[in-house]
């Protein structure tokens, strides 16, 4: 025992000087971190972020990939914008149409007010008989085909002008048959100007549709054409690239991709 006891201490004295090495390189490396804690940031922290960042192979194939889908994005925005185009191009046509329509049957409603206010006048008095209703027949015929070819008669129309139904009597004095052909005609074309409406409507709808669809895609196109900037977090709390807060920073806004000019007529708002 006495042996052993003078043995052991015999290694006090060096272990005591080793422990107090130790203890002096980490009293050595505590200042230095107070008196510089910028070092053990830039150093440890970089250190941290190039093991947390992806290989320079993984970042290539990122690379590719982004740009694939970019170049997919933007072919589909352009084949949008086109049809975007197109359907505005409709809507326009639809709108003259209906224009056109309206122009058409005020027109015919101006015929049956003046039509209308020469039924107040004495007809001219004219025999009853086979011949004057036969010529009374071929007028209305005549008339009506007319009518038919420019478009101002239906079939369905110019059918019951024929079979002598639905109002058509070519019984009646030739003033009387014009009212009433005069009067089927704005019926005719009043209907025609509402279903150009109906057109006008839903070509109106298809084109802000592509509009939307048009914009969309390209700021999708414009978002993945734009390089990438994203932040690494650190992996330590308070190890970050951050200044001091006695350093002043600024930064400048980056430039904010505006909308194209939209040409409005009527209602819709397409992208020209």
């Amino acid at each position: 025992m006495p042996t052993a006891f003078s043995s052991v201490l015999l290694d006090v004295p060096r272990a005591a000087a080793i422990w107090l090495a130790l203890l002096g390189l980490a009293v050595v490396a505590v200042a230095g971190l107070v008196a510089r804690p910028d070092l053990f940031r830039s150093v440890i922290g970089g250190r941290i972020r190039a093991a947390a960042m992806p290989s320079l192979l993984e970042e290539a194939a990122e690379e590719r990939a982004r740009r694939r889908y970019a170049d997919e994005v933007a072919t589909a925005a352009e084949r949008a914008a086109a049809t975007a185009r197109r359907m505005r191009a409709e809507w326009l046509s639809a709108q003259e149409e209906v224009e056109a329509a309206w122009q058409t049957y005020e027109a015919a409603e101006a015929d049956v007010r003046r039509l209308s206010a020469t039924t107040a006048l004495p007809r001219p008095h004219t025999e009853r008989t086979p011949a004057e209703y036969a010529d009374r027949e071929r007028y209305l015929h005549r008339a009506a085909l007319d009518a038919y070819w420019r478009r101002e008669l239906s079939e369905e129309q110019l059918s019951d002008v024929f079979a002598h139904r639905n109002g058509w009597d070519p019984r009646l004095h030739p003033v009387d048959q014009e009212l009433v052909l005069r009067r089927a005609v704005r019926d005719h074309l009043r209907a025609r100007q509402e279903a150009a409406r109906d057109r006008e409507q839903a070509a109106w709808q298809a084109a802000e549709q592509a509009a939307v669809a048009a914009r969309s895609l390209r700021d999708e196109a414009f978002a993945a054409t734009a390089p990438a900037k994203q932040e690494q977090a650190s992996l330590l709390p308070g190890v970050t690239d951050e200044p001091s807060p006695g350093v002043e920073q600024t930064r400048e806004m980056p430039a904010v991709a505006r909308p194209a000019p939209t040409v409005a007529r009527g209602r819709a708002a397409v992208p020209a």
